[in-house]
């Protein structure tokens, strides 16, 4: 029997491109004789709840289960039913026609988040302006729309994550279970319709899920339980990033009522022994890398030496088949790196596999997608660049490295330019000393427009701690590199690192704010510290200061830890006056006030000069 696999990435991604594995996964195998149409069941089941047909029946459900949240919404549920559909086009193609019409007065209602718009936003000249205004007023349309969903009819809707707080920490199933005997909501059922309908187009014997994230856990086992009903002849395979990080000790056998196979890391090896074994070509103990339910137990199967497939031997990613007109350019906040992520539409690719550093305490560099770093050719990226581009007629590329090599960026730029390859490209780096100007200017020469990296706590003793392998002085000059090459430089931040202290936290604030002020980095985003089980600190919360006080581990999910930091100063209340520090920053404003001004509490005073940032770009000058 020829297998036949259904890949399906499950509710909800981001809804501006197509998320990558399914179109890795059907690349490889295809290869092997396979053939594997895929679903971004995501992006289907957003555009058809999105639809005038679909908001009256949600009005309409509302009013059945009387929930009465967002009164406004319903009184003018006429004007959202008549211009959702406009709205929805324009996001998928931006034209200028739509956008004059969208931003005429009262063609939208004047709802709950279009009454508070932000008038003080300076919208570029010309066209580019006026779209991205309409753009801004359709994004919270449709956000108005979801907050009544999620108030009324659905709980766990969101844009981009489904029923995410169920999966977060889940050590135990039993919440899961539960939720799974309940009757499934209307956008659930709208899911299922979908997936049907795909099952019956493909006729496949395997169906395989990417779980690439918490807010995709329950939607899949949702629509898994839906074929164990109606279509028991199929076997499932959950797997993806939460799977390899959250499910690596899982005991509990009750999520095998919905699933047949688990599999951790990279899905190619393990995803062709399934498919060899469903077609009995080999034994149940040659699977790799799989949990399976064995007399009611669960067990890893894991015949060594595994079969591996080394990053440059595997084809290009195969995006042919996925959607590409209806995905939506969301622009919500004006933040410029967060544009990124919602707005365009990028080609997902990985220049190198796993992390060249692997070092960083705080990361989970024990497991395999970070600790098995793995290379490739700059010829054989640029071969398999054409390629995407041939497939999906976009040329902007999103590098999703944990952090993509100099090296490597320098022969892929050198390659681009020497190939005439026109592309816009980004990409995670470490923001290390390789760095210098004429490596940025060729990677500008080649298309990159921004990167992003991990500034994290701002502090010279606690970067050390963390071991990222690079000081404030160093980071300072390589943001700068790319500034002045015109890449923009988002910074990612963390507050809370083990035994930081008040002190650290104000100056690691003050070095964010004078690295905007210079215009060194343009865009960052707060992270609040978390240790997980696969990292050095959660390994040994000993050496770091720390005590881990949970979660208990029930036989499900396994990743985040609670701890406590009897030595660092209270974190969390420092979150709200960090994030409006940060936000004013963002918009190039309140670099003068004091730091005091951002906290409804005192604060201490910094405790480095006013030019410690400039000091640095200055012995670069001379």
């Amino acid at each position: 029997m020829q297998s036949k696999v259904l890949f399906i990435t499950p509710p909800f991604t981001q809804l501006n491109t197509a998320y990558p594995a399914s179109a890795y996964i059907k690349g490889f195998l295809e290869e092997q004789g396979i053939s594997v149409p895929h679903c971004d069941l995501s992006i289907e089941l957003f555009t058809a709840i999105f639809s005038s047909s679909f908001l009256r029946d949600v009005f309409k459900e509302a009013e059945d289960l009387e929930n009465y949240n967002f009164p406004e919404v319903s009184r003018m549920k006429k004007l959202y039913i008549s211009r959702v559909d406009v709205v929805i086009s324009f996001l998928q193609k931006n034209d200028i026609e739509t956008a004059k019409e969208i931003l005429k007065e009262g063609f939208l209602p004047n709802g709950h988040r279009l009454k508070h718009v932000n008038n003080e936003i300076k919208w570029e000249v010309g066209e580019i302006g006026i779209i991205d205004k309409a753009k801004h007023y359709g994004t919270l349309f449709i956000e108005e729309i979801g907050d009544f969903i999620q108030a009324n009819v659905d709980e766990f809707f969101a844009f981009t994550k489904y029923a995410e707080q169920i999966a977060t920490a889940a050590s135990s199933f039993d919440e899961l279970d539960e939720l799974l005997t309940y009757q499934p909501t209307l956008i659930e059922d709208e899911m299922m319709n979908i997936l049907e309908a795909q099952i019956i187009e493909h006729s496949p014997n395997l169906i395989c899920f990417t779980i690439p994230f918490p807010g995709n856990l329950f939607s899949a086992l949702r629509c898994s339980q839906f074929i164990k009903q109606f279509f028991p002849g199929i076997s499932v395979a959950f797997g993806g990033g939460y799977c390899n990080t959250e499910l690596r000790s899982l005991s509990d056998p009750r999520i095998f009522e919905f699933i047949d196979f688990i599999s951790l890391d990279d899905g190619e090896g393990p995803l062709l022994k399934i498919v060899n074994y469903i077609n009995g070509n080999i034994d149940i103990n040659e699977l790799e890398r799989t949990f399976v339910l064995e007399n009611k137990k669960v067990v890893y199967k894991n015949k060594l030496p595994n079969t591996i497939y080394h990053h440059k031997n595997l084809p290009a990613p195969n995006y042919s088949g996925l959607p590409f007109n209806k995905y939506v350019s969301f622009l919500d906040v004006v933040n410029p790196m967060h544009r990124m992520w919602t707005d365009a539409r990028w080609n997902k690719l990985t220049i190198s596999h796993g992390c060249y550093w692997k070092q960083c305490s705080f990361c989970d560099v024990t497991l395999d997608y970070i600790g098995n770093y793995q290379n490739t050719t700059a010829i054989d990226l640029v071969d398999k660049i054409e390629k995407i581009i041939k497939d999906t007629g976009i040329t902007g590329f999103h590098f999703v490295d944990e952090a993509a090599p100099p090296k490597m960026l320098r022969a892929l730029s050198k390659e681009l330019i020497k190939r005439n390859v026109n592309i816009t490209w980004w990409t995670n780096i470490r923001f290390e000393k390789t760095f210098d100007f004429e490596l940025c200017e060729i990677m500008a020469k080649s298309g990159c427009i921004a990167v992003t990296g991990g500034l994290e706590v701002a502090s010279d003793r606690l970067l050390s701690k963390m071991k990222k392998g690079v000081d404030i002085e160093q980071v300072t000059r390589v943001t700068n590199n790319f500034s002045l090459n015109k890449i923009m430089v988002h910074a990612y931040l963390m507050y809370g690192f083990p035994t930081e202290t008040e002190q650290e936290t104000i100056d690691s604030l003050e070095v964010v704010r004078q690295l905007f002020e210079k215009n060194c980095i343009q865009s960052a985003y707060w992270h609040q510290f978390t240790t997980t089980v696969h990292s050095p600190i959660g390994k040994n919360p000993d050496e770091f200061g720390i005590e881990v006080t949970g979660p208990v581990f029930k036989g499900f999910a396994q990743n985040d830890l609670y701890h406590r930091d009897p030595q660092g100063a209270d974190h969390p209340k420092y979150t709200k006056g960090l994030n409006i520090a940060l936000n004013q920053y963002l918009n190039n404003t309140g670099y003068d006030k004091d730091l005091q001004n951002w906290f409804d509490f005192p604060v201490s005073k910094t405790s480095h000069p006013k030019e410690l940032i400039e000091s640095f770009l200055v012995e670069v000058v001379h």
